[in-house]
Protein backbone atom coordinates (compact mmCIF):
# COMPACT_ATOMS: atom_id res chain seq x y z
CA UNK A 1 0.00 0.00 0.00
CA UNK A 2 1.06 3.43 -0.87
CA UNK A 3 2.41 5.47 2.02
CA UNK A 4 0.92 8.40 3.00
CA UNK A 5 2.76 11.80 1.34
CA UNK A 6 3.71 14.99 3.29
CA UNK A 7 5.29 17.12 1.34
CA UNK A 8 7.99 20.29 2.76
CA UNK A 9 7.09 23.32 2.27
CA UNK A 10 9.95 25.37 3.74
CA UNK A 11 12.76 24.66 5.85
CA UNK A 12 13.95 26.49 8.70
CA UNK A 13 17.56 27.83 8.22
CA UNK A 14 20.16 26.05 10.66
CA UNK A 15 17.66 23.61 11.26
CA UNK A 16 18.57 19.65 11.82
CA UNK A 17 16.46 19.68 8.20
CA UNK A 18 18.54 21.51 6.32
CA UNK A 19 21.53 19.77 7.99
CA UNK A 20 20.50 16.87 6.73
CA UNK A 21 19.85 18.93 3.25
CA UNK A 22 16.16 18.06 3.26
CA UNK A 23 14.37 20.89 0.82
CA UNK A 24 11.73 21.98 -0.24
CA UNK A 25 9.44 19.47 -2.42
CA UNK A 26 10.59 16.90 -0.46
CA UNK A 27 8.06 14.14 0.43
CA UNK A 28 7.98 12.73 4.09
CA UNK A 29 6.90 9.25 3.93
CA UNK A 30 7.79 7.59 7.63
CA UNK A 31 9.26 8.33 10.84
CA UNK A 32 10.62 4.81 12.41
CA UNK A 33 8.70 2.82 10.31
CA UNK A 34 5.65 4.36 10.98
CA UNK A 35 3.48 6.03 8.50
CA UNK A 36 2.57 9.73 9.84
CA UNK A 37 -1.30 10.19 10.25
CA UNK A 38 -1.44 13.58 10.83
CA UNK A 39 0.27 16.40 12.71
CA UNK A 40 -0.16 15.07 16.16
CA UNK A 41 1.51 11.57 14.64
CA UNK A 42 4.33 13.88 13.51
CA UNK A 43 5.03 15.57 16.66
CA UNK A 44 4.95 12.75 18.84
CA UNK A 45 7.44 10.39 16.27
CA UNK A 46 9.71 13.61 16.09
CA UNK A 47 10.31 13.81 20.19
CA UNK A 48 12.96 11.02 20.88
CA UNK A 49 16.94 11.74 20.43
CA UNK A 50 17.03 9.18 17.75
CA UNK A 51 14.70 8.67 15.17
CA UNK A 52 14.65 7.12 11.55
CA UNK A 53 12.95 9.38 8.58
CA UNK A 54 12.20 8.17 5.52
CA UNK A 55 12.54 10.64 2.69
CA UNK A 56 11.96 10.74 -1.38
CA UNK A 57 13.21 12.94 -2.99
CA UNK A 58 11.32 15.02 -6.26
CA UNK A 59 13.12 12.64 -8.49
CA UNK A 60 11.84 9.52 -6.90
CA UNK A 61 15.25 8.47 -4.84
CA UNK A 62 14.26 7.48 -1.09
CA UNK A 63 16.55 8.16 1.50
CA UNK A 64 16.27 6.85 5.00
CA UNK A 65 17.86 9.52 7.65
CA UNK A 66 19.35 8.97 10.96
CA UNK A 67 18.92 11.76 12.91
CA UNK A 68 20.46 11.95 16.23
CA UNK A 69 19.00 15.15 18.40
CA UNK A 70 17.73 16.33 21.71
CA UNK A 71 14.43 15.07 23.05
CA UNK A 72 11.47 17.33 21.56
CA UNK A 73 14.13 19.00 19.51
CA UNK A 74 12.00 20.61 16.32
CA UNK A 75 13.55 19.47 13.11
CA UNK A 76 13.06 22.79 11.45
CA UNK A 77 10.23 21.43 8.77
CA UNK A 78 7.07 23.20 7.94
CA UNK A 79 4.68 21.21 5.67
CA UNK A 80 2.56 22.86 2.96
CA UNK A 81 -0.40 21.30 4.59
CA UNK A 82 0.47 22.38 8.42
CA UNK A 83 -2.18 19.51 9.46
CA UNK A 84 -0.62 16.86 7.48
CA UNK A 85 -4.39 16.04 6.68
CA UNK A 86 -7.30 17.11 5.28
CA UNK A 87 -8.96 19.55 7.62
CA UNK A 88 -12.28 18.03 9.09
CA UNK A 89 -15.70 20.44 8.36
CA UNK A 90 -18.17 20.94 11.23
CA UNK A 91 -21.25 18.81 10.77
CA UNK A 92 -23.38 20.83 13.85
CA UNK A 93 -25.99 23.36 13.30
CA UNK A 94 -25.37 25.78 15.98
CA UNK A 95 -27.98 27.73 16.92
CA UNK A 96 -25.41 30.73 17.49
CA UNK A 97 -23.20 29.69 14.67
CA UNK A 98 -21.63 33.13 12.91
CA UNK A 99 -20.51 31.47 9.87
CA UNK A 100 -24.55 30.77 9.12
CA UNK A 101 -25.14 34.76 9.98
CA UNK A 102 -22.75 35.56 6.81
CA UNK A 103 -24.22 37.37 3.98
CA UNK A 104 -23.90 35.73 0.46
CA UNK A 105 -20.81 36.50 -1.96
CA UNK A 106 -17.79 36.34 0.44
CA UNK A 107 -14.42 34.67 -0.43
CA UNK A 108 -15.07 30.69 0.01
CA UNK A 109 -12.74 30.13 3.46
CA UNK A 110 -15.45 32.27 5.27
CA UNK A 111 -17.56 29.47 4.77
CA UNK A 112 -15.86 27.08 5.78
CA UNK A 113 -16.57 25.38 9.53
CA UNK A 114 -14.03 23.76 11.30
CA UNK A 115 -14.44 21.20 14.17
CA UNK A 116 -10.64 19.80 13.92
CA UNK A 117 -9.08 19.28 17.34
CA UNK A 118 -5.87 19.40 15.75
CA UNK A 119 -6.88 23.50 15.04
CA UNK A 120 -6.94 23.42 18.53
CA UNK A 121 -3.39 22.46 19.76
CA UNK A 122 -2.06 24.05 16.60
CA UNK A 123 -3.83 27.41 16.79
CA UNK A 124 -5.74 27.90 19.68
CA UNK A 125 -9.68 26.76 18.27
CA UNK A 126 -12.66 25.66 19.99
CA UNK A 127 -13.88 21.96 19.29
CA UNK A 128 -17.23 20.64 20.35
CA UNK A 129 -16.04 17.27 20.68
CA UNK A 130 -19.04 16.24 18.70
CA UNK A 131 -16.50 15.34 15.61
CA UNK A 132 -13.78 14.02 17.50
CA UNK A 133 -13.66 9.88 16.96
CA UNK A 134 -12.66 7.48 20.07
CA UNK A 135 -9.97 7.10 17.59
CA UNK A 136 -8.60 10.30 18.17
CA UNK A 137 -9.14 11.16 21.97
CA UNK A 138 -7.01 7.84 22.45
CA UNK A 139 -4.25 9.71 20.41
CA UNK A 140 -4.43 12.70 22.62
CA UNK A 141 -4.34 10.78 25.54
CA UNK A 142 -1.55 8.86 24.90
CA UNK A 143 0.34 11.96 23.41
CA UNK A 144 -0.79 13.43 26.35
CA UNK A 145 -1.18 16.59 23.94
CA UNK A 146 -2.14 19.62 25.99
CA UNK A 147 -3.97 22.00 26.30
CA UNK A 148 -6.71 21.55 24.20
CA UNK A 149 -10.11 24.47 24.23
CA UNK A 150 -13.60 22.96 24.36
CA UNK A 151 -16.62 24.95 23.44
CA UNK A 152 -18.80 23.26 26.14
CA UNK A 153 -21.65 25.69 25.61
CA UNK A 154 -23.85 23.77 28.29
CA UNK A 155 -22.91 21.05 30.83
CA UNK A 156 -27.05 19.46 30.36
CA UNK A 157 -26.69 16.92 27.76
CA UNK A 158 -30.43 17.79 26.38
CA UNK A 159 -29.46 21.34 25.62
CA UNK A 160 -26.32 20.59 24.36
CA UNK A 161 -28.21 18.31 21.58
CA UNK A 162 -30.80 21.44 21.17
CA UNK A 163 -27.67 24.06 20.93
CA UNK A 164 -25.59 22.15 18.52
CA UNK A 165 -28.58 20.33 16.53
CA UNK A 166 -26.78 17.27 17.11
CA UNK A 167 -28.42 14.05 18.93
CA UNK A 168 -25.12 12.66 20.11
CA UNK A 169 -23.96 16.36 21.40
CA UNK A 170 -24.62 15.20 24.98
CA UNK A 171 -22.77 12.09 24.79
CA UNK A 172 -20.28 13.71 23.27
CA UNK A 173 -19.46 15.45 26.76
CA UNK A 174 -18.37 11.78 28.75
CA UNK A 175 -15.28 12.89 26.40
CA UNK A 176 -14.16 15.56 28.57
CA UNK A 177 -14.40 12.67 31.54
CA UNK A 178 -11.75 10.52 29.37
CA UNK A 179 -9.56 13.32 29.07
CA UNK A 180 -9.62 14.39 32.68
CA UNK A 181 -8.67 11.30 33.45
CA UNK A 182 -5.94 11.31 31.37
CA UNK A 183 -4.84 14.28 32.91
CA UNK A 184 -5.25 16.48 29.73
CA UNK A 185 -5.64 20.37 30.66
CA UNK A 186 -8.36 21.77 29.00
CA UNK A 187 -10.03 25.07 28.51
CA UNK A 188 -13.46 25.75 27.90
CA UNK A 189 -15.81 28.38 26.25
CA UNK A 190 -19.29 28.83 26.82
CA UNK A 191 -21.07 30.86 24.29
CA UNK A 192 -24.68 32.25 25.98
CA UNK A 193 -27.68 32.44 24.36
CA UNK A 194 -30.27 34.59 26.06
CA UNK A 195 -33.14 32.88 27.37
CA UNK A 196 -31.32 29.40 26.57
CA UNK A 197 -28.15 28.81 28.49
CA UNK A 198 -28.21 31.75 30.73
CA UNK A 199 -29.21 31.67 34.68
CA UNK A 200 -30.02 28.64 36.04
CA UNK A 201 -28.61 26.67 33.29
CA UNK A 202 -25.08 28.65 33.26
CA UNK A 203 -24.82 28.56 37.59
CA UNK A 204 -25.48 24.46 36.85
CA UNK A 205 -22.87 24.11 33.57
CA UNK A 206 -20.43 26.30 36.28
CA UNK A 207 -20.73 24.21 39.18
CA UNK A 208 -20.24 20.78 37.19
CA UNK A 209 -17.48 22.56 34.81
CA UNK A 210 -15.73 22.95 38.60
CA UNK A 211 -15.54 19.50 39.03
CA UNK A 212 -12.98 19.33 36.27
CA UNK A 213 -10.30 21.13 38.13
CA UNK A 214 -7.30 21.32 37.98
CA UNK A 215 -7.23 19.72 34.49
CA UNK A 216 -10.01 22.21 33.12
CA UNK A 217 -7.78 25.47 33.41
CA UNK A 218 -10.38 27.85 33.12
CA UNK A 219 -13.63 28.39 31.60
CA UNK A 220 -14.85 31.73 29.15
CA UNK A 221 -18.39 33.01 28.99
CA UNK A 222 -18.98 34.66 25.94
CA UNK A 223 -21.80 36.56 24.79
CA UNK A 224 -23.46 35.09 21.00
CA UNK A 225 -23.11 37.34 18.41
CA UNK A 226 -25.76 38.17 16.46
CA UNK A 227 -25.55 39.72 12.92
CA UNK A 228 -28.33 41.02 10.79
CA UNK A 229 -28.70 38.16 8.49
CA UNK A 230 -30.12 35.53 11.18
CA UNK A 231 -33.81 34.89 8.30
CA UNK A 232 -34.68 31.74 9.14
CA UNK A 233 -32.42 30.84 11.86
CA UNK A 234 -33.23 30.02 15.17
CA UNK A 235 -34.83 33.51 17.48
CA UNK A 236 -31.60 34.98 19.44
CA UNK A 237 -31.89 38.13 21.61
CA UNK A 238 -29.20 40.49 22.54
CA UNK A 239 -28.50 40.92 25.68
CA UNK A 240 -29.03 44.41 27.74
CA UNK A 241 -27.04 45.92 30.31
CA UNK A 242 -29.02 44.91 33.14
CA UNK A 243 -28.83 40.67 31.53
CA UNK A 244 -24.70 41.93 31.28
CA UNK A 245 -24.84 42.64 35.02
CA UNK A 246 -26.31 39.55 36.07
CA UNK A 247 -24.06 37.65 33.74
CA UNK A 248 -21.06 39.04 35.94
CA UNK A 249 -22.31 38.88 39.25
CA UNK A 250 -23.07 35.29 38.90
CA UNK A 251 -19.65 34.69 37.83
CA UNK A 252 -17.61 36.47 40.33
CA UNK A 253 -20.10 34.97 42.63
CA UNK A 254 -18.06 31.30 41.53
CA UNK A 255 -14.78 33.14 40.64
CA UNK A 256 -14.91 34.12 44.75
CA UNK A 257 -15.49 30.53 45.45
CA UNK A 258 -13.13 29.28 43.09
CA UNK A 259 -10.44 31.10 44.40
CA UNK A 260 -10.87 30.36 47.96
CA UNK A 261 -11.21 26.83 47.43
CA UNK A 262 -8.92 25.86 44.59
CA UNK A 263 -6.83 28.96 44.43
CA UNK A 264 -7.76 29.90 40.67
CA UNK A 265 -11.08 32.17 39.39
CA UNK A 266 -11.80 30.17 37.14
CA UNK A 267 -14.54 30.86 35.50
CA UNK A 268 -13.78 34.30 33.67
CA UNK A 269 -16.53 36.68 31.47
CA UNK A 270 -15.08 38.50 28.30
CA UNK A 271 -14.60 42.23 28.04
CA UNK A 272 -18.01 43.36 26.12
CA UNK A 273 -19.99 41.74 29.32
CA UNK A 274 -18.51 44.39 31.30
CA UNK A 275 -18.80 47.49 28.85
CA UNK A 276 -22.43 46.51 28.52
CA UNK A 277 -23.07 46.88 31.78
CA UNK A 278 -21.28 49.97 31.88
CA UNK A 279 -18.68 48.82 34.50
CA UNK A 280 -14.44 48.65 34.62
CA UNK A 281 -13.32 45.37 33.90
CA UNK A 282 -11.50 43.47 36.24
CA UNK A 283 -7.56 44.49 37.75
CA UNK A 284 -4.73 42.04 36.12
CA UNK A 285 -5.07 39.61 38.97
CA UNK A 286 -8.09 38.46 38.26
CA UNK A 287 -7.40 36.75 35.04
CA UNK A 288 -5.28 34.02 36.02
CA UNK A 289 -2.53 34.91 34.02
CA UNK A 290 -4.57 35.60 30.90
CA UNK A 291 -5.07 32.02 29.85
CA UNK A 292 -8.25 33.13 27.50
CA UNK A 293 -6.79 36.44 25.77
CA UNK A 294 -7.25 35.32 22.52
CA UNK A 295 -11.11 34.53 23.51
CA UNK A 296 -11.38 38.15 24.58
CA UNK A 297 -10.73 37.84 28.13
CA UNK A 298 -8.85 40.29 29.47
CA UNK A 299 -7.74 41.97 26.23
CA UNK A 300 -8.92 45.71 27.54
CA UNK A 301 -7.13 45.15 30.87
CA UNK A 302 -3.97 43.73 29.35
CA UNK A 303 -4.32 47.10 26.52
CA UNK A 304 -4.81 49.50 29.62
CA UNK A 305 -2.04 48.23 32.13
CA UNK A 306 0.87 48.06 29.25
CA UNK A 307 -0.37 51.79 27.94
CA UNK A 308 0.14 53.37 31.06
CA UNK A 309 3.45 51.78 31.51
CA UNK A 310 4.30 52.33 28.00
CA UNK A 311 3.39 55.78 28.37
CA UNK A 312 5.16 56.21 31.71
CA UNK A 313 8.47 54.99 30.16
CA UNK A 314 8.05 57.35 27.43
CA UNK A 315 7.43 60.63 29.74
CA UNK A 316 10.65 59.62 31.70
CA UNK A 317 12.34 59.18 29.17
CA UNK A 318 11.13 62.64 27.52
CA UNK A 319 12.11 64.16 31.19
CA UNK A 320 15.56 63.08 30.63
CA UNK A 321 16.13 64.79 27.09
CA UNK A 322 15.20 62.15 24.63
CA UNK A 323 13.29 63.69 21.88
CA UNK A 324 10.21 62.12 19.37
CA UNK A 325 10.83 61.55 15.86
CA UNK A 326 8.53 64.66 15.07
CA UNK A 327 8.82 68.73 16.35
CA UNK A 328 6.27 71.31 16.65
CA UNK A 329 3.22 69.56 16.03
CA UNK A 330 1.77 65.97 14.31
CA UNK A 331 -1.71 65.46 13.74
CA UNK A 332 -3.21 61.39 12.97
CA UNK A 333 -6.23 59.31 13.60
CA UNK A 334 -7.42 56.17 14.68
CA UNK A 335 -10.11 54.00 14.04
CA UNK A 336 -11.61 51.02 15.91
CA UNK A 337 -15.28 49.13 16.76
CA UNK A 338 -17.65 50.27 19.27
CA UNK A 339 -16.16 47.90 21.97
CA UNK A 340 -12.93 49.56 22.44
CA UNK A 341 -13.79 52.80 21.31
CA UNK A 342 -14.36 54.57 24.50
CA UNK A 343 -11.10 53.21 25.81
CA UNK A 344 -8.88 54.28 22.99
CA UNK A 345 -10.55 57.49 23.03
CA UNK A 346 -9.82 57.92 26.72
CA UNK A 347 -6.16 56.53 26.05
CA UNK A 348 -5.75 59.19 23.31
CA UNK A 349 -7.03 61.88 25.81
CA UNK A 350 -4.03 60.83 27.90
CA UNK A 351 -1.11 60.87 25.78
CA UNK A 352 -2.48 64.46 24.05
CA UNK A 353 -2.19 65.87 27.75
CA UNK A 354 1.39 64.79 28.53
CA UNK A 355 2.50 65.93 24.77
CA UNK A 356 0.49 69.05 23.77
CA UNK A 357 1.46 69.44 19.96
CA UNK A 358 -0.01 66.14 19.13
CA UNK A 359 -3.62 65.79 18.02
CA UNK A 360 -5.73 62.46 17.55
CA UNK A 361 -8.78 62.06 16.34
CA UNK A 362 -10.58 58.91 17.54
CA UNK A 363 -13.36 57.40 15.42
CA UNK A 364 -16.04 54.45 16.12
CA UNK A 365 -16.86 52.78 13.21
CA UNK A 366 -20.37 51.48 13.28
CA UNK A 367 -20.26 47.62 11.96
CA UNK A 368 -23.11 48.03 9.23
CA UNK A 369 -21.60 45.26 7.06
CA UNK A 370 -22.66 42.73 9.69
CA UNK A 371 -24.66 44.67 11.66
CA UNK A 372 -24.72 47.02 14.68
CA UNK A 373 -25.09 44.67 17.48
CA UNK A 374 -21.28 43.42 16.07
CA UNK A 375 -19.07 45.50 18.36
CA UNK A 376 -15.80 43.88 17.81
CA UNK A 377 -13.13 45.65 15.54
CA UNK A 378 -12.05 42.19 14.00
CA UNK A 379 -14.68 42.31 12.12
CA UNK A 380 -14.88 45.45 10.67
CA UNK A 381 -14.94 45.80 6.87
CA UNK A 382 -12.68 47.66 4.65
CA UNK A 383 -15.84 49.38 3.10
CA UNK A 384 -17.28 50.35 6.50
CA UNK A 385 -14.48 52.01 7.54
CA UNK A 386 -13.90 53.85 3.79
CA UNK A 387 -17.62 55.13 4.06
CA UNK A 388 -17.34 56.46 7.45
CA UNK A 389 -14.17 58.03 7.35
CA UNK A 390 -15.06 59.70 4.02
CA UNK A 391 -14.25 63.89 4.64
CA UNK A 392 -13.21 63.39 8.14
CA UNK A 393 -9.91 64.49 9.44
CA UNK A 394 -7.41 62.03 9.14
CA UNK A 395 -4.30 63.73 9.90
CA UNK A 396 -1.08 62.64 8.37
CA UNK A 397 -1.60 59.07 9.19
CA UNK A 398 -4.60 56.83 9.96
CA UNK A 399 -4.08 53.80 12.47
CA UNK A 400 -6.16 50.68 12.35
CA UNK A 401 -5.76 47.97 15.02
CA UNK A 402 -3.97 44.39 13.43
CA UNK A 403 -7.14 42.59 14.33
CA UNK A 404 -9.10 44.08 11.03
CA UNK A 405 -6.76 42.35 8.61
CA UNK A 406 -6.56 38.63 7.66
CA UNK A 407 -4.04 36.99 9.27
CA UNK A 408 -0.55 37.32 6.80
CA UNK A 409 -2.48 39.68 4.41
CA UNK A 410 -3.56 43.58 4.09
CA UNK A 411 -6.91 41.96 2.73
CA UNK A 412 -9.77 43.12 5.09
CA UNK A 413 -12.83 40.99 5.20
CA UNK A 414 -14.46 42.13 2.83
CA UNK A 415 -11.32 42.05 0.36
CA UNK A 416 -11.11 45.38 0.33
CA UNK A 417 -7.30 45.84 0.82
CA UNK A 418 -4.79 48.48 2.80
CA UNK A 419 -4.15 50.36 -0.57
CA UNK A 420 -7.29 50.50 -1.48
CA UNK A 421 -8.70 52.05 1.39
CA UNK A 422 -5.04 54.41 1.30
CA UNK A 423 -6.22 55.77 -2.32
CA UNK A 424 -9.81 55.64 -1.23
CA UNK A 425 -9.42 58.03 2.10
CA UNK A 426 -5.92 59.74 0.60
CA UNK A 427 -3.84 59.51 3.83
CA UNK A 428 -1.30 56.11 4.73
CA UNK A 429 -2.84 53.74 6.69
CA UNK A 430 -0.35 52.53 9.24
CA UNK A 431 -1.61 48.67 11.25
CA UNK A 432 -0.71 48.80 15.23
CA UNK A 433 0.45 45.95 16.76
CA UNK A 434 -2.15 44.60 19.39
CA UNK A 435 -0.20 45.41 22.71
CA UNK A 436 -0.46 48.78 24.36
CA UNK A 437 3.25 49.75 24.15
CA UNK A 438 3.18 49.65 19.97
CA UNK A 439 -0.09 51.32 20.24
CA UNK A 440 1.75 54.37 22.75
CA UNK A 441 4.73 54.27 20.45
CA UNK A 442 2.26 54.50 16.87
CA UNK A 443 0.78 57.63 18.76
CA UNK A 444 3.94 58.83 19.14
CA UNK A 445 5.07 58.23 15.86
CA UNK A 446 8.39 56.13 17.30
CA UNK A 447 6.80 52.79 15.44
CA UNK A 448 6.52 54.56 12.00
CA UNK A 449 10.43 55.84 12.10
CA UNK A 450 11.55 52.65 13.35
CA UNK A 451 13.03 54.63 16.14
CA UNK A 452 13.65 52.49 19.82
Amino acid sequence: MKKKEHIVKTIKPGSIAEELEITPGDKVLAIDNTEIEDIFDYQFLTQDTYIEMLVEKPDGEQWLLEIDKEFDEDLGIEFENGLMDEYRHCHNKCIFCFIDQMPKGMRDTLYFKDDDSRLSFLQGNYVTLTNMSDHDIDRICRYHLSPINISFQTMNPDLRCKMLNNRFAGEALKKVDILNEAGIRMNGQIVLCKGVNDGKELEFSIQKLMEYLPNVESVSVVPVGLSKYRDGLYPLEPFNAQDAGEVIDLIEKYQKICMEKYGTHFIQASDEWYILAGREVPEEERYDGYLQLENGVGMIRLLLDEFHDGLERRITEKQSGAGLPWEGTREISLATGKLAFPYLKRMSEEVMQEYPGLQIHVYEIVNEFFGEMITVSGLLTGGDIEKQLKGKKLGDTLYLPRNVLRSGADLFLDDVTVPELEKSLQVPVNIVKSSGYDLVDALLGISDSGQE
